[in-house]
């Protein structure tokens, strides 16, 4: 027979966002019922961030390695295991489970179902044998690799995010097929472990990102000897002989490349199939669910969070978004989503972090009336010391200072842009930032120092050494 509960909050997906949302609602008072049909965790912990930042870690330490002798230090010829590389990341997905566990939140409170859940009505849904009746329902299904309609895609054997940290056996030629955060994340981490690889882009590399800096992750991707194909168009894809062919068009020249494997990294597609969203009266199309400002959906008993609303596809956005449906949901507080100080960060070597408005963006929204400042890691000390002062910092502001923005490329830029993330999401003037006292020596006085730049104009102008020589006339 089939069961029936009734709870406070049914969630749907127990990745990063259902998680959050789940562990905070239980530990606040409320009943929850959390609902998963696939792993606990999601696609960040079992397929996305953490796989591929452990991935990270294994190619960036080969090449550590490789570059020991810039220091004094001979290491001889780098060997690698690419199958132990492979045991690191799933080390790495085994130490953090537990956290994420059926066992954990059962122990916090929840009730988990391990079902696929599909509405029934406005306020029901069933999953397996049981039916859940909620006062109010979070939808938190998150997205999935999407696969693009190339002629032959069909005949040949690739891999996507859920899949490549599957394989054990180093690929003799990766060709990726994307230039997004994951596509260059993969591409240095393979070619880095010791693989030839080759990326075909049909825009540009990180089209959301400043272009300037950009062009440093560019420079470096390719000094590597990682082959790269930029506005190219990707024709066709055969299997021949068991290696993999793909014809592209670049500049006006056809390219056949051969490779032994072959990874998609074209974007993300949300999960909305088969959740019953007609028969909740959620309103939804294949670019993700619809909601407001408070992430309510047209049936406003149901938030939508993640990747599954089609915004911003950052595990950190889905936490974020897990706090404004609790002060909605619980707290009955009109909490809306602000977009304007969202971080993010492509782990490349070097990293490239972006907060807010980037120069372009500034200009098309404010025109000329904006400045833009910046500093470089070949003036900062700490870098200099470690030998990695490639990359630059730049912010750009109001004319009064107000920050608008600010993107770091270079060594543990992602570390470094989170002064920026609050220093915009507080609406601080940029004499917050040249006012901090930095420890020395430390990348963290990139920020001190670009912040300072921007006064420069001002403060070493004429008008202030005319100032200076007028009041030391009376000391």
């Amino acid at each position: 027979m089939n069961k029936i509960i009734t709870t406070d909050i049914c969630v749907i997906g127990a990745g990063s966002g259902g998680l959050s949302v789940a562990a905070g609602a239980v530990q606040m008072g409320a009943k929850v019922v959390l609902i998963e049909k696939g792993k606990m965790g999601g696609d960040c912990l079992n397929t996305g961030c953490v796989p591929s930042k452990a991935l990270l870690a294994a190619g960036h330490a080969a090449e550590n390695a490789r570059r020991a002798s810039r220091f004094g230090i001979s290491t001889g010829p780098v060997e690698i295991d690419f199958g132990r590389a492979i045991d690191h990341v799933h080390s790495v997905i085994a130490g953090i489970a537990p956290h994420d566990s059926v066992e954990r939140f059962e122990e916090l409170g929840c009730t988990v179902i391990q079902a696929e859940a599909r509405f029934t009505g406005p306020a029901e849904v069933v999953a397996g044998d049981t039916t859940v009746k909620a006062k109010r329902f979070v939808i938190a299904t998150g997205s999935r690799a999407a696969v693009p309609p190339i002629p032959g895609l069909e005949t040949v054997c690739y891999f996507t995010n859920e899949t490549i940290f599957e394989n054990r056996v180093r690929p003799e030629h990766l060709i990726i097929i994307g230039g997004g955060p994951i596509g260059l994340e993969m591409a240095q981490a393979h070619h880095q472990l010791g693989a030839k690889v080759t990326v075909i882009e049909m825009g540009t590399i990180l089209p959301k990102d400043d272009s300037d800096l950009v062009a440093v992750v560019r420079d470096r991707i390719k000094a590597d000897g990682i082959s790269l194909y930029e506005g190219a168009k990707t024709k066709e894809i055969l299997d021949v002989n068991d290696q993999i062919r793909v014809v592209i068009e670049h500049q006006g020249i056809e390219i056949t490349l051969e490779g032994s494997h072959l990874l998609l990294a074209t974007g993300r597609k949300p999960n909305v199939e088969n959740l019953g969203l007609k028969d909740a009266g959620v309103e939804y199309t294949d670019r993700g669910i619809s909601v407001d400002a408070r992430l309510r959906t047209s049936n406003k008993k149901v938030f939508a969070i993640g990747d599954i609303t089609g915004g911003l596809q950052f595990t950190h956005m889905a936490g974020y978004d897990a706090g404004i449906v609790i002060r909605n949901a619980l707290f009955r507080l009109p909490a809306k989503v602000d977009h304007s100080a969202v971080p993010w960060v492509t782990y490349t070597n070097p990293e490239l972090a972006q907060v807010g408005l980037t120069e372009k963006g500034a200009r098309e929204q404010y025109g000329d009336d904006i400045r833009v400042v910046t500093w470089d890691y070949a003036e900062n000390d700490r870098a200099r010391a470690e030998a990695e002062t490639e990359g630059f910092i730049k912010v750009i502001t109001k004319p009064n200072g107000r920050i608008l923005g600010a993107a770091i490329v270079g060594r543990q830029a992602g570390e470094l842009i989170g002064v920026w993330s609050l220093a915009i999401s507080n609406k601080m003037k940029i004499g917050a930032i040249a006012g901090m006292i930095a420890p020395y020596p430390t990348l963290g006085e990139l920020s001190k120092r670009v912040a300072g730049a921007w006064y420069t104009p001002s403060l070493f102008g004429e008008k202030t050494r005319r100032l200076v020589r007028f009041l030391l006339r009376f000391a």
